[in-house]
């Protein structure tokens, strides 16, 4: 068996050998059947969960549910899908629609009781309370929003303005221009906490996930080229960016501990480091390794190889 999780813009896969993270934007036509085709070495059972059905590319969620099921039912037909429900479906059931961070909260339950597990994704970050599978079922995205336990801010694809509306340069405050010339991939990139190898999602502007590309871009966001504000202003830009998403986070898991009462936190997601080292938590890739950042595809896996039947 096969675990698979259908983001928007990424496609990730855990195997008994290891997990995998494809680049695969839905809105761009990504080629789901054609890169789940090799998988099928590994046999015929797959266990799903999604979150790629809010692509707008789809006029409706009920319609990126079909699509993401038909896509998948199209390499392996006898594929099971875990739902918001906390169960396994077979049809393209209104429950399917992002149910990854559950199945998260599924398989971590048990061992870690009263946790609070963070998932700093490349999009967004998911501050899951580890109290009771059944206080969490039924939740959507727009409850989680509304909660604040889904903060709609990650490590790789958020951009700049979405955190920031200005930056102090030269002792000048600065506005930032609401357009979509560089991302935290690029901030994180400048600012160190991620490789160009970590920078695994399409730059703003087609080009290069080296320093000084992200540079540039970081400059476009106060309408300069990068000889105008000298690296010094493009990091300023990165650091600005940085303090904001930090304090973002921060504020959002403080709140979601005095709330539930939680104990450990625990890290996970492709910012899993990241978010241990500002959050004092626990970075669950020292125990599962790769398969902290594609915790989903793993954990809907292992739920599935507990669940008999599914």
């Amino acid at each position: 068996m096969i675990g698979i999780d259908v983001g928007g813009a990424n496609l990730k896969v855990a195997t008994g050998e290891g997990t995998v993270i494809h680049h695969c934007p839905l809105w761009e036509n990504g080629p789901l059947p054609e890169i789940l085709r090799p998988y099928r070495a590994h046999g015929e059972e797959a266990a799903v969960v999604m979150s790629g059905e809010l692509a707008d590319c789809f006029s409706s969620k009920t319609e990126g549910i079909r699509f993401i099921v038909d896509s998948v039912r199209e390499v392996f037909p006898s594929a099971v899908f875990y739902g918001t429900d906390g169960r396994f479906h077979r049809d393209p059931v209104p429950e399917l629609a992002a149910a990854n961070w559950l199945v998260s909260a599924d398989y971590l339950m048990e061992r870690h009781q009263g946790g609070l597990l963070v998932d700093l994704g490349s999009t967004t970050t998911d501050i899951i309370p580890l109290v009771s599978l059944g206080s969490l079922q039924g939740l959507t995205d727009l409850s989680r929003l509304q909660s604040g336990t889904l903060v709609y801010t990650g490590l790789l694809r958020t951009t700049i303005p979405a955190v920031i509306r200005e930056v102090v340069l030269s002792g000048i405050p600065t506005p930032v221009c609401p357009e979509y010339f560089a991302c935290s991939g690029d901030a994180h990139l400048v600012l160190g906490h991620i490789t160009a190898a970590g920078y695994a999602s399409a730059t703003p502007d087609g080009k290069g996930r080296d320093r000084d590309s992200c540079l540039r871009r970081l400059a476009r966001v106060v309408c300069a080229d990068l000889e105008e504000i000298g690296e010094e202003g493009a990091c300023a830009v990165a650091a600005a960016f940085w303090d904001a998403q930090r304090s973002l986070i921060c504020t959002a898991v403080d709140a979601a501990r005095r709330r539930y009462e939680t104990g450990e936190t625990l890290c996970a997601g492709t910012g899993s480091g990241l978010a241990s080292s500002i959050l004092g938590g626990r970075d669950l890739a020292r125990e599962l390794g790769a398969a902290a950042g594609a915790l989903p595809a793993f954990a809907v896996r292992e739920v599935a190889l507990r669940s008999p039947g599914s």
